[in-house]
């Protein structure tokens, strides 16, 4: 089959289209034929080297998490899934023709595999924050960089339960925050005293690392209040750092459950080949996306 592989950490050119052998579900897993794999910031940090002191990669290696597709191979203890079934989830080296999926849930009736694979990684982190961060109905939430796939995510599902949100993007995506039910806000120079003079902000969440914790702080007046996924500092300002999935099939199943009831759907900006998968990695790190960026294979 052919994969996208990494023989060293290093820029996007690192990345390679080759032969590689066929990956078997082993026990509680499923084997897809991938239809689409979702690319998220994670997969470009692991092929950059960030996490090689925590989680160092055996090279040659591939790449990716999040994928959708059509299930050709059932592990050991696997029930209520069968061959053929279409399924998205989350497992490794999803940038292939064939990868093997440890948690999945079945693709929504009406939607594509490309906005099937874009569902898993972004969904499970915005439910996760939304959860951490404390932020109920009737309150107001702040979102740093709204624009992306998990900010997509945080603005449908805090409109769900009753929370208002104010986002702040470019210039460009300040129509579609508002289409997703936030008060947009530019993040250019004066942002932090354009959403003070927006009123009380009772939470925030950082989803750029754009440096602005600190900024955040101060608008939500206390650091147990902000919650970061993309600034390792934030803990040296008393702010919590969450970068550990949670509970993934039962995220999953919400994930569906939400895109069923027309409460969630996460757009796809921008696809790429397999063979593109650099290209994809570039347009991931340069940010400004409106929705998801996806493989299809």
């Amino acid at each position: 089959m052919k994969r996208v592989s990494f023989a060293r950490y290093g820029g996007p050119e690192v990345l390679r289209l080759v032969e590689a052998d066929d990956p078997h579900a082993g026990p509680g897993q499923v084997r897809i034929a991938v239809r689409a794999a979702g690319v998220i910031p994670h997969d470009w940090r692991v092929r950059s080297g960030q996490f090689r002191e925590s989680s160092p990669v055996t090279f040659p290696s591939g790449i990716g998490l999040d994928a959708a597709g059509v299930v050709d191979q059932v592990g050991e203890g696997v029930t209520g899934t069968d061959i053929g079934d279409h399924v998205f989830g989350r497992g490794s080296e999803t940038y292939a023709e064939l990868a093997v999926l440890t948690a999945w849930a079945p693709v929504p009736r009406g939607l594509t595999f490309e906005e099937a694979a874009g569902l898993p990684s972004p969904v499970e982190t915005a439910l996760r924050v939304l959860d951490q961060v404390g932020v109920r109905a009737g309150q107001t939430l702040l979102v740093s960089g709204a624009s992306g796939g998990v900010g997509s995510a945080v603005l449908q599902i805090a409109r769900d339960r009753g929370i208002a949100v104010i986002g702040t993007a470019g210039t460009a995506n300040q129509d579609y925050l508002r289409n997703l039910g936030a008060v947009p806000v530019t993040y250019d120079e004066g942002w932090a005293e354009r959403v003070r003079r927006l009123g009380r902000v009772d939470a925030a969440l950082d989803l750029a690392g754009a440096g602005v914790v600190r900024e955040l702080v101060d608008l939500t007046g206390d650091p147990r209040r902000v919650l970061s996924i993309a600034d390792l500092g934030a803990p040296a300002l008393g702010v919590r750092f969450s970068g550990v999935a949670g509970d993934l099939p039962s995220a999953l199943a919400e994930a569906a459950d939400l895109v069923t009831r027309g409460t969630l759907r996460l757009s796809v900006e921008k696809t790429y080949s397999l063979a593109d998968a650099a290209a994809a990695h570039v347009d991931s790190q340069a940010g400004h996306a409106r929705g998801r960026r996806v493989i299809v294979v």
